[in-house]
């Protein structure tokens, strides 16, 4: 009979493992993630172990320095394992797959795939050891961390599993400090958009704002930009990595703020962030780097360094930063610098989501509308890359009513389409890399993808659309019946499907002072599920022709909903009373 694995590891808890001083050992033979891995594996008859790492991650270098420089360890490896490290940044499929496991993730794989053991965060040079003994003793599947599900659920929510949704929601808020119940403290995107999407209740609105505001923590008062979280349970102890897909989030969730609120202080947040972006996560082509290391001296704690003013941080030196160029990564900011403008009127946040997306759209298109991760163009394509240029691209259209960014969001999905659609329900992650794990669908990703779906169907007025959105609703349904944690963005999904989103349409020739000026009053509308038009009768029929407009002889602005439209307002004060009164912000 086979010794249950936590037992082998209580009894390698014992063991001496440690190298011999005489004996010697050679670095760890790391190679990348590929199907080589695992037919090497299967020949030598080794277990194969997988390093998911993050560059900016502290622990991740502790572990460098202290748990793979150690003899013991490089002989275990050498021994029975074939090791694998990935930059979980630049693999979005493995990245989505183990995001709950830390960075850094700890993988252990049977040659033909099959996981064995999983482990989130840093170990030391003894506790590895006895893992990879454990591991080698009794190689069975540890029990009880089981993946969810890609069950198909319905495409709408159940009224039971929004009421157990909301309870979620309502339960896991920290109602003294703000955030969400957790030992990391950090702004859940989803969770505060959906407090702010129902801020007419004073208690969503009290959840949002305390968030807002107690995660200005989280702010670097030198350079600006956001820490990833803090731990303790509290916002005091910030962990000082600065991750692109941090700013963004952040930068859109304060300029959503502020259109609601015209808090000053939501405003200063987000500009103290969009200024970080540009000064030091912008390269000098105008796309955007992944991230910022959180250590000045790889696996030495920083906090000294981080309470300095600039020029004695200058003086001891500056946090690696991490110069790729992703596709996700500029997708995220900017959708962000898109919405910062919606929100402020600030130019210069709309100009560098132009430059970034210019420069995406020339350096990683994979054609058909489609976007690869990085330059390399290997036949890797990830979900992420896509979808965060898709959304880029809508919030480009929006922004600046330009129509050629709609036809790229709308090739976009199309590729997303063919490229990554479940047969039964959601989309998965990635394309297969000729590796034994088969591509899953991950809950973030597709949260944002049945929005954005959703909303691209109502510019474009492509019905298949919403259709693909109901699809990944599929996904997100039979998820919520599992999850134990707040999910808010399955509902803001679910509500979204099942409503319109507010219309304002601006009828003038491109280029018109006052179309130019209504348009303005219509994006600084607050709230981010809205249909912002700009239609120039003379470039042809608009792309979603549901409502007709009368020919006017001046630029005109119409608040429609269900295929109607408000008499027309010719000046911006007019056309911001009446969108008031309509909306009753």
């Amino acid at each position: 009979m086979a010794i249950p694995l936590a037992l082998v590891l209580s009894l390698t808890s014992l063991w001496p493992l440690s190298a011999s001083a005489t004996t010697s050992s050679a670095p760890i033979a790391w190679q990348p993630w590929s199907a080589t891995a695992f037919t090497q594996a299967k020949t030598q008859h080794r277990y194969v172990f997988l390093y998911l790492e993050a560059v900016w991650c502290h622990w991740c270098h502790v572990m460098q320095k202290d748990t793979f420089s150690d003899a013991g360890v490089q002989q275990a490896l050498a021994k029975n394992y074939v090791a694998i490290k990935v930059d979980h940044d630049a693999n979005p499929l493995l990245a989505a797959r183990y995001r709950d496991y830390g960075w850094p993730a700890l993988i252990f794989f049977a040659a033909d795939g099959t996981e064995i053991v999983k482990r989130a965060g840093y170990l030391s040079p003894r506790d590895f050891q006895n893992l990879l003994a454990a591991i080698v003793a009794n190689p069975s599947p540890e029990a009880g961390d089981v993946m969810l599900t890609s069950s198909t659920g319905s495409s709408q929510l159940s009224a039971e599993l929004k009421r157990s949704l909301l309870k979620l929601h309502e339960d896991d808020y920290d109602p003294k400090l703000g955030g969400l119940r957790s030992a990391q403290k950090f702004i859940d995107r989803d969770s505060v958009e959906y407090a702010m999407a129902h801020a007419k209740n004073p208690a969503e609105t009290q959840k949002a704002k305390q968030t807002l505001d107690a995660a200005r923590a989280l702010i670097d008062p030198v350079w600006g930009g956001a820490y990833q979280y803090s731990t303790g349970g509290d916002w005091l102890h910030p962990h000082y990595e600065k991750i692109m897909r941090v700013q963004a989030g952040y930068l859109r969730t304060y300029a959503q703020a502020y259109a609601l609120w015209h808090r000053p202080a939501d405003l200063n947040t987000a500009l103290a962030i969009r200024d970080y972006m540009r000064s030091f996560l912008r390269s000098s082509e105008g796309a955007f780097y992944v991230s910022q290391d959180a250590d000045l001296v790889q696996g030495q704690k920083a906090d000294d360094y981080f309470k300095l003013g600039d020029t004695a941080r200058r003086q001891r030196g500056m946090p690696r930063i991490d110069k790729h160029l992703y596709a996700d990564t500029n997708g995220m900011a900017i959708e962000a610098l898109a919405q910062h403008y919606e929100a402020t009127g600030d130019n210069e946040s709309l100009s560098m989501a132009k430059a970034a997306a210019q420069w995406a759209m020339k350096h990683r298109a994979a054609g058909n509308g489609g976007f690869f991760h990085d330059g390399s163009k290997t036949h890797a394509l990830y979900l992420s890359d896509n979808l965060a240029m898709g959304r880029a691209s809508l919030a480009l259209y929006r922004a600046s009513g330009e129509p050629q960014w709609l036809t790229h969001a709308s090739n976009t999905a199309n590729f997303i389409v063919r490229n990554f659609r479940d047969k039964d329900a959601g989309f998965v992650a990635g394309i297969a890399q000729r590796s034994p794990l088969k591509p899953q669908a991950d809950l973030a990703d597709n949260i944002s993808l049945a929005r954005f779906f959703n909303l691209l169907s109502y510019y474009n007025g492509k019905a298949t659309l919403k259709e693909e959105a109901q699809h990944a609703m599929k996904f997100l349904s039979a998820q919520a019946s599992q999850i134990d944690f707040e999910e808010a963005g399955i509902l803001l999904a679910d509500e979204e499907l099942s409503s319109e989103p507010a219309h304002f349409t601006i009828v003038a020739t491109h280029g018109d002072a006052n179309a130019q000026a209504l348009y303005s009053v219509a994006l600084r509308n607050a709230g981010n599920y809205k249909r912002v038009e700009w239609w120039d009768p003379a470039s042809g029929p608009p792309a979603n022709a549901d409502v007709s407009y009368p020919k006017l002889p001046k630029a005109s602005a119409f608040i429609c909903a269900s295929g109607r439209c408000s008499l027309p307002s010719f000046t911006p004060k007019d056309y911001a009373a009446r969108i008031a009164a309509t909306t009753g912000q």
